[in-house]
């Protein structure tokens, strides 16, 4: 199955569903099934946003790192200009929508009940290993 991988904490968002869209410098023609995969690295930025993001938590969730965490279904892709507008305040702060990106849409996500360890790569790529699915 196709794969993307996300640097944590928008890999637990998209998979919890608190994050819809998936902002890249690209595009695919794919369109269907993604596992999401949570990259290995965890660099400052990312987490300095992560505290931010869950400040209100009583409990910083778990961040698994090197694994395929969950599931969406890559429904369609936008041009960040033409939905920008439409977005909640908390969708906006949750990616680049800056003009000239693409907004992958990505709904009925699902966690994982136990993250997959996997090594990631750069772009959409192929997992074979998962038969049952992961879940």
């Amino acid at each position: 199955m196709k794969t993307l991988s996300l640097t944590q904490p928008w890999a637990q968002l998209i998979v919890s569903g608190a994050k819809k869209y998936e902002t890249r410098s690209w595009t695919t023609s794919y369109r269907g099934p993604l596992y999401i995969h949570a990259a290995k690295r965890f660099p400052a930025y990312a987490r300095d946003y992560a505290l931010e993001v869950y400040r209100n938590a009583a409990v910083l969730p778990d961040f698994p790192l090197g694994a395929i965490i969950g599931r969406a279904i890559l429904k369609n892709i936008y041009r960040t200009e033409d939905i920008v507008a439409t977005l909640s305040d908390l969708e906006r702060l949750y990616g680049d929508y800056t003009p000239g990106r693409w907004a992958w849409e990505l709904p009925e996500a699902e966690m994982f009940e136990t993250p997959i360890p996997y090594k990631g790569s750069l772009g959409l790529f192929e997992v074979t290993l998962l038969a049952a699915g992961g879940s």
